[in-house]
């Protein structure tokens, strides 16, 4: 009777074991899978557009698409030396893809040497970061910078701006796309996921009509 008990509870402490090692191998498994699909390329592919899509294209003004630097589509850290870090999805695939919808500008509020450097290297010269504004374009009131759009192009119907803060943008909150702030997740496609809203953005004839409706979202970020 004893060694029945004693096999039994052999018995037990063997599934008990095996129960909780069979329960972490699928714990690692399911951790693993998460990082694999976290760190696959998100893909936006374009269709060829259609003679209906194509002639209204050709019948709206190309689109501009301001984009801003520190913590829209990179994050730099300072040890001594400038490291800027890029958001995921920004070289080459957000900026590469949108170059074939939009002019792109760069407008930051930071110092030109800086932004002048961060540009460069994001453009890598491919010659599509062309226009570029600084903090001297930017407008000082009550101690932060605020971006003027007008300096980029009088018409601002055809003006669209992606920044995270929204008190860059205040003047133009009607252009404005808000996006959350980026410092260092990895796993983050922020910027691919617009793909979409940019790309039938642009067959529009005033973005503001459009972007006009979006003002609740900018209180999140």
């Amino acid at each position: 009777m004893l060694k029945t008990r004693q096999c039994l509870l052999g018995i037990r402490t063997f599934l008990g074991v095996t129960s909780r090692v069979w329960g972490f191998f699928l714990y690692i498994l399911r951790k693993h899978l998460r990082t694999v699909i976290q760190y696959q390329t998100v893909r936006y592919d374009t269709l060829p557009l259609s003679p209906i899509s194509r002639n209204r294209l050709n019948a709206v003004k190309r689109k501009i698409l301001v984009l801003d630097l520190d913590e829209t589509l990179i994050h730099s850290h300072h040890d001594g030396v400038l490291r800027p870090t890029v958001r995921p999805g920004t070289p080459p695939d957000f900026i590469l893809k949108v170059s074939q919808w939009y002019e792109l500008v760069v407008f930051t509020a930071s110092m030109e040497i800086y932004g002048s450097a961060v540009a460069d290297k994001l453009d890598n010269n491919r010659n599509i970061l062309k226009r570029r504004y600084y903090r001297q374009h930017c407008t000082l009131d009550l101690g932060s910078y605020i971006k003027d759009l007008s300096v980029v192009h009088d018409d601002l119907s055809s003006i669209v701006i992606l920044d995270n803060s929204p008190g860059a943008y205040r003047s133009h909150p009607d252009n404005a796309i808000p996006i959350k702030s980026w410092f260092s997740d990895p796993s983050d496609t922020a910027l691919l996921n617009l793909l979409p809203m940019l790309d039938a953005l642009r067959f529009t004839a005033d973005v503001r009509s459009v972007l006009s409706r979006n003002l609740h979202q900018h209180r999140l970020w």
